[in-house]
């Protein structure tokens, strides 16, 4: 076999077992955030809720404006020295304390704009998150980099188990929204913790900013795209605190949630593994072609029936969970089901321009984005709450368009291409949920209901694609049952000791 084989078969086992730990970090995360958000969600109230969302736009925008773009810029770098990391994590902590004490300071003005005296102690606590956050973002590019996605999932999901204990613990005795905000800060100490322990790393306090100013032109870029990113997910938490009452942010806040929880297990599983691989083929652009579209296929191959199966289910799901107090937040979640099963999509194709430098395309389509969006939502204001929430997921789901242009142009990847790779597995899901649906209308018990549905649209979707030979899926089988003889075998030698 000759080099290129070798490095292509490499690439190829590295990937498919970075998407497995990455798999499995997202299923268990989101599995644990299903849990740990059905008690809190049964504790809590919709109002309760809406006090904490009224903050998470300020939280994501300030994780953004001190991460700068630099932990992206991180995983572009081809010959990475301790120098780049050390340069960033100063970098960083200096931003994030700088931006605590703004917005320290800015906690009354944020109480006066959302009319919830409240506001000022919860974000001064809250706003301490984004600190602790800073302190390992040079330790997460080592991760990313190096593809340890086993070691990123087993510090997620104890951040996870460890934080929601706590916030369920609390809730339960009648911390109110204190608990909310106490499991967002407490997961990222044990974030921290973890990602220090797996890399080994440690600051040295010989500063030297030549680095980040090397990164500069790159990551600003990056930086403006995630804080308009951040404004795109968010806004309608804004607007809609400053124009409903908290019971009504509560409720979207907690359709959003159900919503990410969900388009996270594949967005996640994608975003950790794409860039690093992209990355590695840049140099060959017919290889990185192929391994883009493929990347597509897989995330077109879980994306869609995971967001359309929840938006099919939303009606049950809610309401055995979290109960009728919830209720209203069923047609959001259905609506924003749909744009949700984009958003993997989205991330590959980001992943794609930032692999290739193209910090500045991925800068203006964003902005295009946010600017259209801001538009749709604002002219639909008159139409009421859940028009603006459709008029945000149309806007998310069409601007893909855009994306494929300029995909076009940079690798090749022509529209035909895109409609072959996303298509088949959009109009196979659509089928499978319709079919579900009419075949389960006659039962009336909400818990049978709600198991059959799934079961028959999770069987049916595997058997169409096991039909009709689709190359992803059978690939999936493939690798599951090597690793299933891999273990066999390991526990075969292991036995012969």
């Amino acid at each position: 076999m000759n080099n290129e084989g070798i490095d292509n078969q490499n690439l190829k086992e590295k990937t498919a077992q970075g998407l497995f730990w990455a798999f499995l970090s997202s299923g268990g995360i989101q599995l644990l955030n299903l849990v740990i958000g059905i008690f809190l969600a049964r504790l809590l109230s919709p109002g309760e809720y809406g006090i904490v969302g009224m903050l998470a736009i300020f939280t994501l925008l300030a994780n953004n404006l001190q991460e700068s773009g630099f932990g992206v810029a991180l995983v572009n770098i081809k010959d990475i020295k301790h120098n780049d990391y050390n340069s960033v994590f100063w970098f960083n902590v200096g931003m994030s304390l700088l931006l605590y004490l703004i917005l320290f300071f800015c906690a009354p003005l944020i109480a006066d704009f959302f009319h919830q005296p409240c506001l000022v102690p919860l974000s001064r606590f809250v706003f301490l998150g984004f600190i602790i956050a800073s302190l390992c973002i040079s330790p997460n590019a080592m991760l990313v980099r190096a593809l340890k996605m086993k070691e990123k999932a087993i510090t997620s999901l104890a951040a996870l188990v460890i934080s929601g204990t706590v916030g369920v613990v609390m809730a339960f005795k009648g911390f109110s929204y204190w608990s909310l905000a106490t499991q967002q800060v407490l997961y990222n100490v044990v974030i921290c913790f973890g990602r220090y322990y797996y890399t080994r790393w440690c600051p040295t306090l010989k500063v030297d900013f030549t680095p980040v100013k090397q990164m500069f032109t790159f990551s600003y870029k990056v930086l403006i795209t995630a804080v308009l990113t951040t404004i795109n997910n968010n806004v309608l938490t804004v607007i809609f605190g400053r124009l409903f009452p908290a019971q009504a942010v509560g409720n979207f806040t907690q359709a959003n949630k159900w919503n990410t929880m969900a388009n996270q297990l594949v967005t996640n599983t994608v975003a950790q593994v794409a860039q690093p691989v992209l990355t590695r083929v840049n140099d060959e652009k017919e290889r990185q072609r192929r391994v883009f579209g493929k990347m597509l296929r897989f995330t077109a191959f879980l994306s869609f029936p995971a967001m359309f199966g929840l938006a099919l289910v939303a009606p049950q799901l809610i309401l055995v969970a979290i109960g009728d107090k919830w209720i209203d937040s069923i047609p959001l979640l259905q609506i924003l089901c749909v744009s949700g099963a984009f958003i993997p999509i989205y991330t590959v194709y980001q992943n794609l321009f930032l692999s290739r430098g193209k910090s500045d395309t991925y800068m203006w389509l964003s902005i295009g984005q946010i600017a259209i969006m801001l538009t749709a939502v604002l002219t639909s204001h008159t139409l009421g709450f859940t028009a603006m929430v459709a008029a945000f997921a149309g806007v998310n789901i069409l601007w893909l368009l855009a994306w494929q242009v300029f995909a076009s142009r940079l690798i090749g990847y022509r529209f035909m291409s895109m409609l072959r790779d996303l298509l088949p597995f959009m109009v196979i899901a659509l089928a499978v949920m319709a079919v579900t649906y009419f075949v389960t209308l006659p039962i009336s018990n909400i818990y049978l209901l709600l198991v059959v549905r799934i079961i028959i649209a999770a069987l049916l979707y595997a058997l169409i694609m096991k039909l009709l030979k689709a190359r992803i899926f059978e690939e999936c089988i493939e690798f599951i049952r090597s690793r299933k003889s891999n273990h066999q075998h390991n526990t075969l030698k292991e036995n012969e000791r």
